[in-house]
């Protein structure tokens, strides 16, 4: 017979159906009311058996159809799909499955954040049996944890068991129902014309010095210009691919002079404007920490500059609210929905003369010439 809803819903106790569409994929119910999804198959001349699943979202007789017949391709290529659950029997063995999957998925900058959430913040738990793994474990430990860490240390943690369950080596989420953090308040910190001007004055001629008042001039996020590349810099113009915004949508920004002053000689062989060997800038925060030292300016992060020129060019320099969106790489507000949708207005006139302004107002705080 084919395992339907109607099928699953009326299996009595410890019995089991087969489903005549895909060989060996069964449903069966136990002593308990759940019923669970399994797979019959024979590997290295043995019959085993393999959990798919208990009924209830995601598996219904579809996806847990489609999933026995996924496994039966692993079996077809010599994989045993009984023996790759095995060694996730703790938590630790779980998280660094699904890092291996992850790796190849994500993003790097993304991975690397996945990988710190599950095998720190989530360390206290790791000795523990996946069936153990408990809603209450899950809720006192987000209680130890505070703010954006305990939002995302949440969401790896859900989107691991998700990803278990998929893979038969988990029955439950025990991140389900569990409360999610709240939101920390949002940062508010305009830094003022002195403390602006202190930290210029104390970047130096490095690529952390550059990167600092590049931040300061283009009011860009830290990683865009951190992996910033040479073939992306074409007459005056930084065109950021949307690989590498934010929100997808390729981002051109017209550099000023002093935005082109600040850029370092390129050097032979290397890709990216800032860094060292063949990758991209890397030891922000011993670089953040000397460069606080010098300015004597505290309790202030790189995404304030950015806030910090947005908040300037709109309130003191008279720049539109859109044009401030558009230097910004912003699809909120005025080219929020419809309005993003029907105005490809790229405003390029209008972000250099932005820009432009942003720059002369910096060069004012700072000296004569905001390039030295």
């Amino acid at each position: 017979m084919t395992i339907t809803l109607r099928a699953v819903g009326g299996l009595g106790p410890k019995a089991t159906i087969w489903d005549d569409a895909v060989k060996g994929f069964g449903a069966r119910r136990q002593t308990s009311d759940a019923v669970t999804y399994v797979l019959k198959y024979r590997a290295m001349g043995r019959q085993r058996f393999f959990t798919i699943g208990r009924h209830g979202s995601p598996w219904t007789p579809d996806t847990a159809r489609r999933e026995a017949r996924r496994l039966l391709g692993l079996v077809a290529s010599g994989a045993d799909p009984a023996e790759r659950a095995a060694p996730s029997s703790s938590l630790k063995a779980l998280c660094e499955a699904y890092l291996a999957m992850a790796k190849a998925r994500q993003r790097p900058r993304t991975y690397l954040e996945t990988q710190r959430h599950l095998l720190v913040a989530w360390k206290p738990l790791h000795d523990m049996p996946i069936a153990e793994v408990t809603r209450r474990n899950v809720a006192a430990r987000l209680g130890e944890l505070s703010g954006v860490t305990a939002i995302r240390a949440r969401a790896a943690l859900s989107a691991c068991f998700v990803w278990a369950i998929r893979e038969g080596l988990a029955e439950a989420n025990p991140v389900a129902g569990t409360n999610r953090p709240p939101e920390p308040r949002s940062r508010e910190r305009v830094l003022s014309d002195g403390e602006l001007a202190a930290i210029w004055r104390a970047c130096g001629d490095d690529d952390y010095g550059r990167i600092v008042r590049l931040l300061t001039l283009t009011a860009q996020r830290r990683d865009e210009v951190g992996a910033a590349r040479w073939d992306e810099i074409v007459d005056g113009v930084w065109t950021l691919p949307r690989t590498r915004t934010k929100n997808h949508r390729e981002h051109a920004l017209p550099l000023t002079e002093a935005m082109l002053a600040v850029l370092p000689d390129p050097r032979a062989g290397r890709e990216f404007v800032f860094g060292a060997g063949a990758g991209a800038f890397s030891g922000w925060s011993q670089s953040k920490a000397r460069l606080d030292a010098r300015a004597g300016v505290s309790g202030w992060r790189l995404h304030d500059l950015r806030r910090t020129a947005a908040t300037v060019m709109a309130d003191r320099l008279g720049v539109m609210p859109h044009i401030v969106e558009a230097v910004l790489n912003h699809v909120s507000g005025h080219k929020a929905g419809v309005a993003g949708v029907y105005n490809r207005a790229s405003y390029r006139v209008e972000m250099r003369a932005a820009l432009g302004a942003w720059s002369e107002h910096v060069a004012g705080i700072v000296g004569a010439n905001a390039n030295g």
